[in-house]
C-alpha cells in the first residue's frame, strides 16, 4: 500500500521480503528475499538507500543501531522504535512522562502477579500483535500459559489492569525529522479476537475536548521519543470518560487504512514524505465520515474466493472502494479491507460491513 502513493511521488522503492509471492513482493518489483533478523541481509538490501523504514517492530534493535552507525538514515531510528517494539521500555517511558497509562509492572512469578491483582492483563514485552502475545488473567491458574511462553522465548511479562474502557481510540500523528507534525481525526475501532474489526472516522460522539487531549498525547510521545513517520497510539475510552495509552506502534497502522480513501494525504504517503523530510500532505477528512472494515479469512478458504466478490460489491455500491492483499486466506487472517464514506453514518456502515461479509463468503449468493 505504500508502494501506490510512491509511484505518484516517483519514490523508488526497495523490499525486504520474507518470502516470495508475499503481498508488497507482488508490486514492488525491486526485492530481496531475505530474514530481517539477519544484520547481513538488512546490510545488503539497504546498500545505496536513502532512507530504511519498517512495516512491523520486529528487526532486531541491535541491528537498526549497526545500520544508523553504518551512516543509513533509520527512520525512525533504534531509540524511537524500541518503544514499540518492547512493552516494558514504552510503559517506563511514557510513565516518567507524565502520560496517562493503566497500571503496570514487569512480573516474574505467578505470586508476583497474585500481588500486583486480580483480574489483570499479562503481555509478552516482545513479539506480540494481533491479540498474541496477550491473555486476561482473572486467577492464578490462568498465569501458567504465559510464563510457560517467556520460558520458551525468553521475553518478559508485563502485567497491566484490566481497564474498564467504553471504547478503544486511536491517534493518527504524522512526524518529519525537521520536527514538522500532522494529526489525523482521532478514530473508533473495534477488535474481533483480538484483530482490529472496523474503524470508524472520526470516533463517533467523542466528545471534542477528549479528542484534543488524544490528540496532542500522540503528538508529544512523537516528539518526546524523536519518531519519524507515522505514530498509531492506541488508547482506551474509560467509562469514566478518561483517555489510557494502551499501545504504541510507530508505522503506517490499521486504525489507518481508512485516510487511503477518506482523508486528503493517505497514512502511507505522510509516512514517505515524513521519513524522506519532505513537507507533510494534509490530513483532513474529505468526508463526514469514513468507515473501514477488514477482510478476514473465513474458516473454508474454498468459500468466498475474494476475485469472486468483486462483481456483486462493485454493483451493489459503485461507491465502494476495495484494497485486497494478495494473500492466501486462511480463517481469521486479515486478506484486505474496504472503505466507505459519506455524510450518513449508518450508510457507510452499512455498505461496509455488507461488503467485507460477502467478499469473506458470509452472505453466500443470496440475492437483494
Amino acid at each position: 500500500m505504500m508502494a501506490q502513493p510512491a509511484i505518484a511521488l516517483g519514490l523508488p522503492l526497495r523490499l525486504l521480503a520474507e518470502a516470495e509471492g508475499v503481498s508488497a513482493a507482488q508490486v514492488v518489483p525491486d526485492h530481496v528475499i531475505g530474514d530481517h533478523a539477519d544484520l547481513s541481509t538488512l546490510r545488503r538490501v539497504t546498500a545505496g538507500c536513502a532512507v530504511v523504514t519498517f512495516d512491523h517492530e520486529h528487526v532486531p534493535t541491535e541491528h537498526l543501531r549497526a545500520l544508523a552507525a553504518d551512516g543509513l538514515a533509520v527512520r525512525p531510528g533504534p531509540d524511537a522504535l524500541v518503544h514499540a517494539q518492547d512493552k516494558a521500555v514504552m510503559r517506563e517511558r511514557l510513565g516518567a512522562l507524565g502520560l496517562p497509562c493503566p497500571r503496570n509492572a514487569v512480573v516474574t512469578t505467578p505470586e508476583e502477579v497474585a500481588a500486583f491483582g486480580f483480574p489483570c492483563v499479562l503481555k509478552t514485552t516482545r513479539g506480540g500483535y494481533d491479540g498474541k502475545g496477550v491473555w486476561v488473567v482473572r486467577d492464578a491458574t490462568g498465569c501458567a500459559e504465559p510464563f510457560r511462553v517467556a520460558a520458551e522465548t525468553g521475553v518478559a511479562i508485563l502485567a497491566e489492569e484490566l481497564v474498564e474502557f467504553r471504547r478503544e481510540l486511536s491517534a493518527l500523528v504524522a512526524r518529519s525529522p525537521s520536527g514538522q507534525a500532522a494529526a489525523y481525526p482521532v478514530v473508533a475501532s473495534t477488535q474481533l479476537d483480538g484483530i482490529c474489526h472496523e474503524v470508524v472516522a472520526p470516533a463517533p460522539d467523542l466528545d471534542p475536548a477528549l479528542a484534543g487531549q488524544a490528540q496532542e498525547v500522540a503528538l508529544r510521545i512523537a516528539g518526546e521519543l524523536d519518531v519519524t513517520g507515522i505514530l498509531a497510539v492506541e488508547l482506551f475510552e474509560t467509562v469514566d470518560g478518561r483517555i489510557l495509552v494502551n499501545e504504541l506502534a510507530m508505522r503506517p497502522h490499521n486504525t489507518g487504512h481508512w485516510t487511503q480513501d477518506g482523508a486528503v494525504t493517505s497514512q502511507f504517503e505522510n509516512h514517505l514524505r515524513a521519513v524522506l523530510d519532505l513537507p507533510l500532505g494534509s490530513p483532513a477528512p474529505r468526508a463526514r465520515w469514513t468507515v473501514m472494515v477488514n477482510i478476514l479469512g473465513g474458516p473454508d478458504p474454498e468459500v468466498g474466493r475474494l476475485w469472486d466478490g468483486y462483481p456483486h460489491a462493485l454493483a451493489r455500491d459503485p461507491r465502494l472502494r476495495v484494497h485486497l492483499y494478495g494473500k492466501e486466506q486462511r480463517p481469521g487472517r486479515k486478506v484486505g479491507h474496504v472503505n466507505t464514506y459519506g455524510d450518513d453514518l449508518d450508510d457507510c456502515l452499512e455498505r461496509a460491513r455488507h461488503a467485507a461479509a460477502w467478499f469473506r463468503g458470509d452472505l453466500g449468493n443470496e440475492s437483494e
